[in-house]
């Protein structure tokens, strides 16, 4: 049986794109799951990247209930295309891309990051690193071949299948070396920090990494549990669960990971969370970046700080931060690094850290940003909090509206897409204007990000990987910023009730 990728894609409910495949557990059958990444390897083929003389696929996966199943589809997938699946385990993402990464082969890993657990997904990734936009065509327009036999009516193996693998612990042994080698073993000392755990696939290595740098660490809030933490839209459960642990005294910090742990949560003593874009602004003032590439939905902070002599806005999404990061590096940038608003951190440069290799990892990653902060605190004799606010007083804030229709949000859009800049204004004005007056400019690098005559920022975007409206929001206090997106927010329900 042939079956079309591209088809696939429209039949099965299951999204296809530049983060791999997302969709509900249930739409994602073995069938769905065996057939994109058939669809996946067989495109590498075609651009000469991997061939089939029993070269090795790795293979991880989170927390979810899930994805055990989904592992089990990719790793038969690969092996009846001649390939030899290697089973990374339940371990973070980054670890499973730079073990692919360093030996050069291709990483898949299963899961859905932030997301419910009724979902999940399949994340891909070339042997030189992470599928970008320029990929998606050539995946999306293979065709694969299937036993109709191996699957019943429902898309679900019709039979036990063979491709299960013993646990290899390879891939997270050299991701929580590459910490252990890049600083002194008493690099933390003296620090307590707190982890928390909760559902995050990468909690046991946090804890791992930091005690190996010398810190006092205690696990707090692990979960049997999957808990959908979303590092950009921080749960009021865990805002109040920080500020609990804060209260108990001794703690220098609070981190936490999502559930692939690809995306940092960093605390201050206080338990008042970080936001992403303002934790990867410090972690590149840290690492001396001299070009930092971010998404246009991130704080201004970055540019009003001064430190780094060059700083490049994308696209929302770590493929179009990567192919900002390789255009810094081919201009000739030596330190270059990108980071999202979800606070996923990306280097693009072999560096030295006093004296120390850190190689590069141009995939999201949440250690690098803990290590960072932590380390940058210390090395200026502030706490977190103080070294926070050493960037200047721009705060952004960010939610979502949940279950909203993707047609909804184009159809809100659309409405100031008129071709007429003029008008365009006006209606965001006379949507908006009641929270922060006239308009001053319009950004459509990524859904639409209005700045307003008071240097305050709205930014409307739909979610690529889930039926969500997000709305981000700049002030110049915490307060404002917060208040100006629960106001948009409620705007925008309203209008979507009566559509």
């Amino acid at each position: 049986m042939n079956l079309s990728i591209k088809e696939l894609m429209a039949s099965s409910g299951v999204a296809f794109g530049t983060s791999g495949a997302r969709g509900l557990a249930t739409a994602m059958t073995d069938l769905v799951c065996y057939a994109y990444t058939r669809g996946f390897l067989q495109y590498l083929e075609t651009i000469g990247e991997l061939q089939r003389a029993g070269e090795r696929v790795a293979v991880g996966g989170d927390f979810r209930p899930s994805t055990d199943r989904v592992m089990l589809a990719v790793m038969q997938a690969a092996a009846d295309m001649g390939y030899v699946p290697v089973n990374c385990g339940k371990t973070p993402s980054p670890a499973v891309a730079l073990y692919g990464l360093t030996h050069h082969i291709p990483a898949i890993m299963v899961t859905g990051s932030h997301i419910p657990d009724d979902r999940n997904g399949i994340k891909f990734n070339k042997c030189a690193g992470e599928v970008l936009k320029s990929d998606e065509p050539g995946i999306a327009g293979q065709t694969v071949t299937v036993d109709p036999a191996r699957f019943d009516a429902a898309g679900w193996f019709a039979a036990p299948v063979t491709a299960a693998r013993p646990v290899s612990p390879a891939a997270e042994q050299a991701y929580i070396q590459r910490y252990l080698n890049a600083f002194p073993a008493d690099a933390l000392q003296g620090l307590h920090i707190a982890v928390y755990q909760h559902s995050a696939v990468g909690r046991d290595v946090l804890v791992q990494v930091l005690t190996g740098l010398g810190a006092r660490v205690t696990p707090l809030g692990r979960s049997d549990k999957f808990i959908p933490v979303d590092t950009e839209a921080i749960r009021p459960e865990d805002v109040a669960l920080a500020r609990q642990w804060a209260a108990q005294p001794g703690f220098d910090a609070i981190v936490s990971a999502d559930g692939d742990s690809d995306r940092p949560l960093v605390g201050d003593e206080r338990g008042e969370w970080l936001r992403g874009d303002v934790a990867g602004i410090l972690c590149a003032k840290f690492l001396a970046a001299d070009s930092v590439s971010t998404p246009v939905s991130c704080n201004t902070a970055v540019e009003k700080s001064g430190w780094f002599r060059e700083v490049r806005r994308t696209r929302i999404g770590s493929p179009f931060v990567i192919v900002s990061l390789q255009a810094a590096r081919a201009a000739g940038a030596q330190r270059v690094v990108g980071y999202e608003a979800n606070g996923g951190f990306l280097l693009n440069s072999d560096l030295v850290l006093d004296g120390r290799p850190l190689g590069a990892l141009p995939t999201r990653d949440a250690i690098i940003v803990m290590l960072g902060i932590l380390l940058l605190a210390r090395r200026e004799g502030k706490t977190v909090s103080q070294l926070a606010a050493t960037l200047p007083a721009r705060y952004t804030a960010s939610d979502r509206i949940q279950n909203f229709a993707t047609a909804k949000s184009a159809a809100i859009l659309a409405r100031f897409s008129t071709g007429d800049l003029k008008a365009d204004q006006l209606a965001l004005e006379s949507m908006f204007g009641s929270i922060a007056g006239q308009v001053a400019g319009l950004d459509r690098t990524d859904g639409l990000r209005c700045t307003f005559t008071n240097a305050e920022v709205i930014h409307l975007r739909p979610s690529g990987n889930a039926p969500e409206l997000r709305c981000y929001t700049e002030a110049a206090t915490d307060f404002r910023a917060r208040e100006m997106n629960a106001i948009a927010l409620e705007i925008l329900e309203k209008i979507a009730k009566g559509m």
